[in-house]
């Protein structure tokens, strides 16, 4: 006889009670709590197939006139031929492709993000990916279905940025390019991609050299360091220290604030930046003048004070943030120039009063050779002339401020 309401709301013993043209009522209890949960299930066969078991929902859900209903829908697509079991997975994979294709341009820029930061160099790339995505291209389209997103959404937000902020737009430009390439890999997009430069964008907008204003940070011309330096040794205090050593080293400001004592070798007079903390993704060796080695040996914390930074702030563990430098020179009242200034001001003395190659100034600073066939005939990092030329800079910094002749390059001794 088939159930009634009244039995399936009675029903309390584990087990099966059977409606009737293939729909159940299976009862089971909580193993650990012995709370019953009755499920109904319809069972049958297609073509003299295979039983096949579909499940059609708890009571609490669904009563019993919608369980027949649904069993009912099952019996008919078995009679003709039609296996339920597969025709319900398959709509749930289309379902889910279809959940899938409509996924935002926010969502996917977001698991992008997610799959990728672990490779990229530091905390900083990783905020402005996200801030560049949020604050240019959410707002236009990050609602919108990654597959709709076309060359109208991303021109949108690039062309009004092109001519005044040609390297920010750029590098957007990019980011949306490879946030739509995962996408489409991913099957959640199909077509090219609008964002694609080459043959594409290129044909819509100029070339960045084009319109792209060169902006040099602001420098010491060389002439003026003696004076400079001598003023800086007389300033108190870890920063001014740092910026000392960053001038010495011809280094970059995070290279310098990030530098670990386990990195430098005070007997052997080098430094050795690894390769995840360099901008060309290499590992760097920066051969220490006697000047710097001394710096350094006046910073070295005595026994039993391990210190992992070299200039560390006042946070434990932590090194000094990366105003701190820019803060020496506003103490200075050198407002006219930028800590990173300091690598041109080498670059135009190497240029100026040195006879040193180009490549070897190229090299003191981690510039990566933009000739490629020249880059990979080039294996040796030229350090020994490094150390040459570093500790004549050195010579140079610390000279009187009227001394303008040329330095001569030394003789090597064969």
């Amino acid at each position: 006889m088939p159930l009634t309401d009244r039995q399936v709301r009675a029903a309390k013993a584990p087990g099966v009670l059977i409606d009737g043209k293939g729909l159940r009522l299976k009862i089971t209890a909580n193993a650990r709590s012995g709370e019953l949960r009755k499920n109904w299930i319809w069972r049958g066969k297609v073509d003299g197939g295979p039983v096949r078991e579909i499940g059609l929902g708890g009571t609490h859900d669904v009563s019993l006139e919608a369980a027949r209903k649904r069993a009912y829908a099952l019996r008919e697509q078995a009679r003709v031929g039609i296996d339920p079991l597969t025709a319900r997975q398959t709509e749930r994979a289309q379902k889910a492709a279809e959940a899938a294709r409509a996924m935002s341009f926010r969502d996917c820029a977001e698991r992008y993000i997610e799959a990728h930061e672990t490779s990229w160099k530091n905390a900083k790339h990783r905020q402005q990916w996200t801030n560049t995505l949020a604050q240019y291209c959410f707002p236009a389209f990050g609602d919108v279905a990654v597959s709709d997103v076309d060359q109208g959404m991303v021109m949108l937000v690039l062309e009004p940025l092109w001519a005044e902020r040609t390297e920010t737009a750029s590098r957007l430009r990019g980011r949306i390019e490879a946030v739509l390439d995962w996408a489409s890999v991913r099957g959640l997009r199909s077509g090219s991609n609008p964002a694609r430069w080459r043959g594409h964008l290129d044909k819509l907008l100029p070339k960045r050299s084009k319109v792209q204003r060169v902006q040099h940070h602001p420098a010491l011309p060389y002439d003026e360091l003696p004076t400079f330096m001598a003023t800086l040794r007389e300033a108190e205090g870890l920063a001014a220290r740092a910026l000392e050593f960053c001038i010495l080293t011809a280094t970059r400001s995070s290279e310098t604030l990030e530098a670990r004592w386990d990195e430098i070798d005070l007997d052997k007079r080098v430094w050795t930046i690894p390769d995840e903390r360099m901008k060309a993704g290499r590992a760097h060796r920066v051969p220490l003048s006697a000047d710097a080695v001394k710096l350094l040996r006046s910073l070295k914390p005595s026994k039993g004070k391990a210190r992992e930074y070299v200039f560390e702030g006042a946070k434990p563990g932590r090194p000094l943030s990366n105003m701190s430098m820019l803060q020496v020179l506003r103490r200075m009242k050198r407002t006219d120039v930028v800590t990173h200034g300091f690598r041109s001001t080498f670059r135009d003395w190497c240029a100026e009063r040195t006879r040193y190659p180009r490549e070897v100034a190229e090299a003191a600073l981690a510039h990566v050779n933009a000739d490629k066939v020249e880059a990979a005939y080039r294996r040796s990092d030229l350090f020994d002339r490094r150390r040459e030329l570093m500790a004549q800079w050195a010579t140079y910094c610390s000279s009187p401020p009227a001394s303008s002749k040329v330095v001569p390059i030394r003789k090597r001794k064969d």
